[in-house]
């Protein structure tokens, strides 16, 4: 799919250091999108800051732990003051947990997990809303699993159950925005080569899977359609539809 033209738009990416998100990362911008590249690791934003630059793209780095303290709501309160509109947000990062048997969870990583996966996206959706709707046609796509899908697996629980909570948040969300003009959509990868891939299956060959940038023809689809509030996104079934 040829990229569309992003230009004036900005965007912000959460977990934009590394793996899918640092790839949808440098492909807005590439498109002209501003791009507010939010993650854990300074070094890591930095490194792709050097990219997108040499890429002719911009960027704002915006080193934040999404889990700890009032930074979302600080965060979106800058913005506000800064920027007219968030047109996408790209709500990428996310927590593998711990792979056991539901009993033998620590309970810390458990709350972690869902703090991450679930609730911070629910607190920068809530806290980011209102600079959203301020874009003619804001965006708004989360990263999901098929693990958080209909089928249960063992030993993937809090992962599982957190990716199934952010999916309804995200159906949730979009059946609240059907008379506006924001668009929401549920992207699900599948196996791509990242390191949570290899730290959920260590023995699987990173060269067999998917490269994260193989994601973003998919990610421009989302950003464009316009004829539903809501949508999903299969990697492996839109791209056999492709060919």
């Amino acid at each position: 799919m040829t990229a569309p033209d992003l230009t004036g738009k900005t965007a912000l990416v959460t977990g934009a250091s590394r793996g899918i998100g640092r790839a949808i990362a440098i492909a807005l911008a590439k498109a002209g999108a501003h791009v507010l590249a939010l993650a854990r690791t300074g070094g890591a934003l930095e490194e792709l800051d050097d990219e997108i630059k040499a890429a002719g793209g911009t960027a704002s780095l915006i080193p934040m732990d999404i889990v700890e303290g009032d930074g979302i709501e600080r965060l979106a309160g800058a913005l506000m003051e800064r920027f007219d509109a968030l047109d996408i947000l790209v709500l990428n990062a996310a927590s593998l947990g711990e792979l056991a048997p539901l009993p033998d969870i620590d309970p810390k990583v458990w709350r972690h997990t869902l703090d991450l996966n679930v609730t911070a996206n629910w607190r920068l959706l809530r806290a980011l809303d209102p600079i959203l709707r301020k874009a003619p046609d804001g965006r708004a796509l989360f990263l999901t699993s098929k693990v958080g899908g209909d089928v249960a697996r063992p030993f993937w629980g809090a992962y599982a159950i957190s990716k199934a909570a952010l999916e309804m948040l995200a159906e949730t969300y979009a059946e609240e925005m059907k008379q506006t003009s924001m668009r929401v959509a549920v992207i699900d990868p599948g196996a791509m080569r990242t390191d949570m891939r290899a730290q959920a299956m260590p023995g699987e060959d990173p060269a067999s899977l998917p490269a994260p940038e193989e994601l973003v023809p998919m990610v421009f689809d989302a950003l464009t359609q316009d004829d539903a509030a809501f949508r999903r996104y299969v990697f492996r079934d839109w791209r056999a539809q492709q060919s």
